[in-house]
């Protein structure tokens, strides 16, 4: 017996709405994981700056509105941390950025022991942060350490001190461990959009008379574009909100030297037990790198618009 005219109509009809459907119930259980696990945390703890969650007090939690914000505008530690965070995080991003980019092209050509290079190189990523501060540390040590005696036999020094006991280079030690920690991430993404980029436009620039520096500029650089921006904006998030070599090596001292935001916020919630403060501080961090993520994506769409 063949199926009615209705039933012919309307089985189509269902088909179309489940293949339209299919992938959200598919994604489904993935968001509300990434809901529970991700958003419902962050409005938890964005609300803790708006009430009162001092442990040493026996706070109640109470709603104190926006006083956690006035604190922070006259707060002279607040300040002096968002400025070290400028500090470290354009001191970071840019050296990390350059010589990641350096090591880039230079594994991009072919030379006897690239494998060995290549492990050597990315090798960083393998060791724990918190061990890798350690390590540090124990270097900038003038007892036990030889940088400091290394930087006095350069004349950078006139002799050996603690880098990261004095107040004027303290930031500058976990700096250059930052750095360290983060060249292969440049290192391996720009690696792999380089060996992306066809052979046959370097030939062609160079059958036209493009010198290696102008091969650079106009087929390098264009195709790698994309490549920098996304990691140049995921990189300045992560390096704002990493504090875990300045909270092994220094714990943000001497008096506040080498203190950040991130630091600024684990030790006013974990030091001080002011949970609500601190997420007044993580807030305002937040919204900072929000806005720094929307200029990004805008200045990205701009460009993509010209080319």
């Amino acid at each position: 017996m063949s199926p009615s005219p209705v039933a012919a109509m309307t089985r189509p009809r269902r088909t179309r709405l489940r293949a339209q459907f299919e992938p959200y119930l598919y994604a489904g259980p993935a968001v509300i994981a990434i809901g529970l696990t991700l958003l419902v945390p962050l409005a938890i703890g964005l609300s803790y700056a708006f009430r009162n969650m001092n442990i040493l007090e026996l706070a109640d939690g109470s709603f104190v509105g926006t006083a956690h914000f006035e604190k922070l505008w006259d707060d002279a530690d607040f300040w002096h941390a968002l400025k070290n965070t400028i500090t470290w995080t354009i001191a970071c991003l840019t050296l990390q950025f350059f010589l990641g980019l350096g090591l880039a092209l230079l594994l991009n050509r072919p030379f006897l022991g690239k494998r060995l290079v290549q492990a050597v190189v990315f090798l960083p990523w393998a060791v724990p942060a918190f061990l890798s501060g350690l390590n540090w540390a124990w270097l900038f040590n003038p007892v036990v350490g030889p940088v400091p005696h290394w930087l006095a036999w350069a004349g950078i020094m006139d002799t050996p001190f603690n880098i990261l006991s004095d107040e004027r280079t303290a930031l500058w030690g976990p700096v250059i461990a930052n750095v360290w920690f983060g060249i292969p991430f440049f290192a391996i993404t720009l690696l792999a959009a380089l060996q992306s980029i066809p052979d046959d436009l370097y030939e062609a620039a160079s059958i036209d008379g493009a010198s290696p520096l102008k091969q650079f500029w106009h087929v390098t650089l264009p195709f790698l574009a994309p490549t920098i921006a996304i990691t140049i904006l995921l990189r300045t998030i992560w390096i704002a909100n990493f504090g875990d070599f300045i909270w092994v090596m220094t714990y943000g001292g001497p008096a506040n030297a080498s203190q950040i935001l991130a630091t600024y916020v684990f030790s006013t919630a974990y030091t001080q037990l002011d949970f609500g403060y601190a997420s007044a501080i993580a807030s305002v961090l937040l919204v900072l790198l929000m806005v720094y993520a929307a200029v990004i994506f805008r200045m990205r769409r701009a460009l993509l618009a010209e080319s």
